[in-house]
């Protein structure tokens, strides 16, 4: 799922002190980030919900509320679910799309809700890949770089994930279409930009893999070369839209295999972001599943990520607050992200302030609630 992985898994609640509210504290303060006036330098990280309706892809008022509710708070960005860009995208039952007229009338409340709020909202575009069924993707295989089936289950189906069918070079050119397309659906929906869901082994992350692109044309071959498609993907939502509404994010970590990492982190790292850069971006964000992790050289992703990028960061991965911001005050990110705390917490802000105690997230519990 698209989602940050939970800081009561890493840190427990029993760690979140109070940060006061005032000219000493970078997390509360409002920033200009691209053409963004936000709040604060916090962010709502993309979190799967499924709460569209399934046949239509379709959100309604409960999620509308659910935004608004994060905006009316003072979350910075909020960065929306998953969305997918086609029916082939679609990996999960409930999940909502951005390529129908219907759908974009939908998220018109969303964002109306949240800009009546001060908040501000993008839609994070999408598209699962190899890891779905012909169940959920309009009856057709999975598409993917290459015919390699990934190893698990689809989630809320629990039937393993189909044997994919490699796109062809047609193919390829109507995925990067669509992601255009669903960028300019987002913004005349009302969102204030997007984030390209480039990461945790979906689709574009797949041509970035060895393990899941075995292609002998261009979008084959080394790293460098892998990254063809999420560069003409990220030129196209860029010229859609303009790279100051334009995010990307990227990981080294699968959904299929969270064990794996790049050989080489530093060098990964540093290709990643010549191939943003090249491409026209100036707003990323490298996703992690524990922030503080060390990865090469004594540098932790987001540390590597500063090193060979002077653009905008997004930061996440299990933070808390006080780890945030450190991390804002040293530079090394622009804004703090949060997740899965969000969920039981719609007055996430309010409590980080006022030092109250937040409602551990509950898997059992919160899973199929919006709060």
């Amino acid at each position: 799922m698209a989602e940050d992985k939970g800081v009561f898994e890493a840190t427990g609640i029993s760690t979140w002190g109070k940060l006061q509210d005032g000219p000493e504290s970078k997390l509360f303060e409002p920033v200009k980030i691209g053409v963004w006036s936000l709040q604060t330098r916090t962010a709502m990280a993309p979190m799967t919900r499924c709460f569209a309706d399934d046949k239509a892809g379709v959100v309604g008022d409960d999620v509308t509320e659910y935004y608004r509710k994060r905006a009316a708070d003072g979350i910075g960005l909020i960065i929306s679910e998953g969305i997918v860009v086609s029916p082939r995208g679609k990996g999960n039952p409930g999940v909502p799309g951005l390529y129908t007229r219907e759908q974009i009338e939908g998220w018109k409340k969303v964002t109306e809700g949240v800009h009546a709020e001060g908040g501000t909202i993008i839609a994070q575009i999408w598209h699962v890949g190899r890891l779905s069924h012909h169940e959920i993707a309009g009856g057709l295989p999975p598409q993917a770089p290459s015919a390699i089936r990934a190893e698990g289950n689809v989630a809320r189906l629990r039937k393993p994930y189909d044997t994919p069918e490699e796109m062809t070079l047609t193919d390829i050119h109507e995925l990067v279409g669509q992601f255009a397309q669903a960028a300019r659906n987002a913004i005349e929906a009302g969102f204030d930009g997007v984030e390209i869901h480039g990461a945790h082994g979906y689709l574009i992350d797949q041509f970035n893999s060895e393990a899941s692109n075995r292609r002998t044309d261009r979008y084959g071959g080394g790293l460098a070369q892998r990254l063809t498609l999420t560069k003409e993907v990220l030129k196209a939502v860029i010229d859609a839209i303009g790279a100051e509404r334009t995010l990307i994010r990227f990981s080294a970590h699968k959904v299929d295999d969270p064990a794996y990492m790049w050989p080489d982190p530093d060098s990964a790292i540093r290709t990643f972001t010549e191939a943003f850069r090249e491409a026209g971006a100036t707003m990323i964000h490298p996703s992690t599943m524990q922030f503080t992790r060390v990865l090469a050289d004594g540098k932790t992703m987001h540390e590597l990520v500063r090193k060979y990028w002077d653009g905008v960061i997004v930061g996440v991965g299990t933070l808390d607050p006080q780890t945030a911001e450190r991390a804002l005050a040293e530079g090394t990110i622009d804004l703090a992200a949060f997740g899965r705390p969000l969920i039981p917490n719609p007055d996430f802000i309010h409590r980080l302030k006022n030092g109250e105690p937040l409602e551990e997230y509950d898997a059992k519990q919160h899973l199929g609630v919006l709060a």
